[in-house]
């Protein structure tokens, strides 16, 4: 098996070898990009699998970087960069289409463990799920090709979106707390920081597949536990 293909975009140039160097270590095929636009035309041509992408590039915000490759139709998982503790680059990230996070300073083993849980999601498990469709209300999710339609639209829904409404598909009905979410979908142990991501994706997520994601009829929110999708 080929090893992962691994894009970042950093334009610090100690950062970027480092984890150039780190990541070809741990077997990845990594490849640095030192701006945004850069990054994004190599995510368009080649066929990576991951991207890591840096806040602040030296062509413009990360976060409109990573909205726009996903308004390209860009679906391989993303993580950004962040500035440590700042709670609001967190969440913007999370709500331009980023699936992960990681404050700097970081270590490469966390940074490592991250992509694997991404990559695990993306291409492993969840990628080979069975191929039966399942139906909810209107909507109607092909765990086959990892597409969303409601009659002929097609919704556009992140990797780890789609791993999101899946998990909650198979357990509808169920009341499911954040911390069981953040193991099922993201793949590691649940903090604090990692049970608020969970909100932000389950708001984008609503956005993109209740019809009133105000006034939400499918992902119920179960006051003092978590989530649930009604029947």
């Amino acid at each position: 098996m080929e090893p992962y293909r691994i894009l970042i975009i950093e334009d610090d140039p100690a950062i970027g070898q480092s984890l150039l160097d780190g990541l070809k270590h741990y077997g990845f095929q990594a490849e640095l990009s030192v701006d945004g636009t850069g990054g994004m035309n190599h995510a368009k041509q080649h066929a990576t699998h991951l991207i890591i992408l840096d806040l602040r590039l030296p062509d413009g915000s990360g976060f409109d970087f990573c909205r726009r490759m996903r308004q390209a139709g860009l679906s391989q998982p993303i993580i950004m960069l962040t500035a440590q503790q700042d709670e609001t680059d967190k969440v913007l990230g999370l709500e331009m289409g980023a699936d992960d996070y990681v404050t700097k300073p970081f270590s490469l083993r966390e940074l490592v463990s991250r992509i694997r849980a991404q990559l695990r999601r993306a291409y492993g498990e969840y990628s080979v799920a069975e191929s039966t469709a399942i139906v909810i209300n209107d909507l109607v999710v092909d765990q086959a090709t990892g597409q969303v339609h409601r009659g002929d639209e097609a919704i556009n829904l992140t990797p780890t979106e789609f791993r999101l409404l899946t998990y909650l598909a198979r357990h509808r009905g169920q009341a499911l707390t954040r911390s069981q979410i953040v193991e099922a979908v993201w793949g590691y142990a649940p903090d604090v920081e990692s049970e608020k991501t969970v909100n932000v994706h389950i708001r984008r997520l609503r956005e993109k597949i209740e019809l009133k994601p105000d006034q939400p009829a499918l992902i119920l929110t179960v006051p003092g536990i978590g989530y649930r999708l009604a029947k």
